[in-house]
């Protein structure tokens, strides 16, 4: 269900963007960092093979391309060979760092191959978690701390080694007492290279540099910030219950205040866990960002007065919900790329909120939200606070047999 209604909101998207129809062949949600998804996509791809020419890779800068490259070239996408041979995709969290255009060769997917590799699909999925390696085990346990949803990517065409002879001239590595080392032969240190056949009539995947978001929050940011900003493990949702006159902070990049409303209503904070929130009354909102903005408390920006004073205001936008129930959220306010707060208000409740992000990042609220249920995962209320208990969704393993009840 969940992952219908994200497939809908991105074609959804594509379509507001221009892309309609013919356009957009296939939309599939995949985590490059888990390999969630990506050997469907794999498959998706090989089966587009008749249509000539290159790929692309393409995005807004910071969206993964990189990791996305870096996670083809060792699945059966890209020539056996080649992995040894591309150095690995220059993953940076600074917008627009992949340095020089990576490729790499696409394999061809022949009768044969596909054959075989749809065998070792068959077969790998027959396989439970206790039937893997302790290897393969620790290897899985580290994605799903990951993310939620988890998916094996393996090889079925391996590049067989060969234990290849270095042969080298004992008299030019030796030297005497009396003189400096000479510099060993270069022609050790050269890499092995593609062969004039292995790439005569390849097709290429590139990873390309990035697109720009003009209203982007990441712009703004250090790329110590940035780091602090992107998520790098699976988000754990942060649930919150407000009363009207109550205000919550993102760090120091988005504020939502909780105006006017007869009840109660949650706020579920999605955004990097390294990212802090705090909670506290309208009349002492505006003192907290004064007195914390640049500092630890916020945690981003980071820098004190100094960093401040070259970083927009946060500004206002009003925004008026009406809720739905109790279980299930009515929007999401999403704070530029900083993250996004799901409210989940009583049926018929009108709220008047009011959310700032700095001057000249986009602040959109999103209806019907990403996660509608998303404030149901938590724990028990935190006595005397306005916060709930965390509580981590249990992974899913995609290309596993699984093990008793889930």
């Amino acid at each position: 269900g969940h992952l219908g209604r994200l497939r809908q909101q991105v074609a959804a998207a594509c379509a507001r963007a221009g892309l309609r129809g013919a356009a957009v062949v296939d939309i599939r949600l995949v985590s490059a960092k888990t390999g969630y998804g990506m050997e469907g996509l794999v498959s998706r791809l090989q089966r587009s093979w008749k249509c000539a020419g290159d790929v692309y890779l393409l995005g807004a800068t910071n969206s993964g391309k990189s990791t996305l490259f870096n996670t083809l070239l060792r699945s059966d996408y890209c020539k056996s060979r080649a992995p040894d041979i591309i150095d690995r995709a220059t993953v940076s969290p600074w917008p627009g760092t992949t340095l020089n255009l990576l490729k790499f060769p696409i394999i061809n997917p022949t009768c044969d191959r596909i054959f075989r590799r749809q065998e070792r699909l068959k077969e790998e999925a027959t396989k439970t978690e206790d039937q893997l390696s302790s290897e393969e085990k620790k290897h899985l346990n580290q994605l799903k701390k990951q993310g939620y949803l988890v998916g094996r990517v393996g090889r079925t065409f391996q590049q067989q080694k060969s234990s290849a002879e270095i042969d080298f001239d004992p008299d030019m590595l030796s030297y005497s007492m009396d003189e400096d080392p000479r510099d060993p032969p270069k022609r050790f240190e050269e890499r092995e290279e593609f062969t004039h056949n292995e790439v005569k009539d390849a097709r290429w995947c590139f990873d390309t540099p990035g697109i720009v978001k003009e209203d982007c929050v990441l712009n703004l940011l250090t790329e110590k910030e940035v780091k602090l900003v992107l998520p790098s493990h699976a988000i754990v949702p942060r649930t919150f219950i407000l009363k009207p006159g109550m205000v919550l902070f993102l760090a120091a990049l988005g504020r939502i205040d909780y105006l006017e409303g007869e009840k109660p209503a949650w706020f579920s904070v999605l955004a990097s866990n390294l990212l802090p929130v705090h909670v506290t009354t309208l009349s002492n909102a505006d003192t907290i960002y004064e007195k914390h903005r640049g500092q630890e408390f916020l945690k981003v920006p980071m820098g004190g007065e100094e960093r401040m004073k070259e970083f927009p205001p946060l500004v206002p936008q009003d925004i008026t919900l009406k809720g739905i129930g109790t279980t299930e959220a009515v929007a999401d306010i999403k704070l530029s790329s900083a993250g996004w707060v799901a409210v989940t208000a009583h049926a018929e409740e009108e709220l008047l909120l009011r959310a700032y992000t700095p001057k000249g990042t986009a602040l959109v609220v999103r209806e019907p939200p990403l996660l509608p249920y998303i404030s149901a995962i938590r724990g028990a209320r935190i006595p005397g606070t306005p916060a709930y208990r965390t509580k981590k969704p249990p992974s899913f393993v995609e290309n596993l047999r699984t093990t008793g009840s889930r």
